[in-house]
């Protein structure tokens, strides 16, 4: 994969949220439509094509922790907020290739994680949880060593404690578990694949309304 060499012959540890979702989009694993605007310029083209309200975030392959930094700015209805955010971002990163990543802005109130942690005994196992803050707060999570079949994915599920959360619950529909499989099965053949990732921290994957989307995104890598 050119993103993964390119990275690593940059002598880089962690694909930007960009590169990693380009990466995870060649796995059919659907991610936010977004565009990388690196000016004012390409920030109103940006904005022409995916629509507001936006997400504008920070994107540096040396930024792992945007929200620390201030570097995400949400619900940017017009112009005005979109220029306003941008030149703000844009000061507060202190790096030599950032931009800012223009995003739709998805909604769904029931957020996911799902990733990859590359196990030194049992190699890359997948990762399925509760997302958004209370992966921290709460762990709860399953782990399956890959690669996945559709029956590990569907157990994954159901092996969380919060796994209600994927059913129709309070007006909201239920999670379309053939694509979250599907998403998850993709994770572990992309650990299989690619011996120099490390992990994949896929947080939040938000439920917009039946659909999985990925919303932020970051691989690691592992120097040889």
């Amino acid at each position: 994969m050119d993103i993964i060499e390119k990275a690593l012959a940059e002598g880089r540890t962690t694909l930007s949220e960009y590169e990693s979702k380009i990466l995870l989009k060649t796995y059919g694993i659907p991610v936010t439509k977004e565009i990388l605007a690196t000016d004012m310029d390409g920030l109103m083209e940006a904005a022409g094509k995916i629509g507001y309200p936006l997400v504008l975030k920070g994107s540096s392959s040396e930024i792992a922790h945007k929200t620390e930094k201030g570097l995400i700015k949400v619900d940017i209805r017009n112009k005005e907020e979109a220029r306003a955010a941008f030149t703000e971002i844009m000061g507060a990163m202190d790096v030599d290739d950032g931009a800012v990543l223009v995003q739709e802005m998805v909604k769904g109130q029931r957020e996911l994680v799902v990733g990859l942690t590359r196990d030194p005994q049992f190699g890359p196992c997948v990762m399925f949880g509760l997302g958004g803050i209370f992966t921290e707060i709460l762990k709860d999570i399953s782990f399956r060593v890959a690669p996945l079949e559709k029956r590990d994915a569907l157990e994954m599920m159901q092996d969380i404690k919060g796994h209600k959360i994927l059913e129709a619950v309070r007006g909201m529909e239920a999670a379309d578990l053939d694509r979250l499989a599907e998403i998850l099965i993709a994770v572990g053949n992309i650990g299989l694949e690619h011996e120099a990732i490390k992990e994949i921290d896929m947080n939040p994957v938000i439920l917009s309304g039946s659909r999985p989307i990925v919303v932020d995104a970051l691989v690691v890598l592992e120097k040889a």
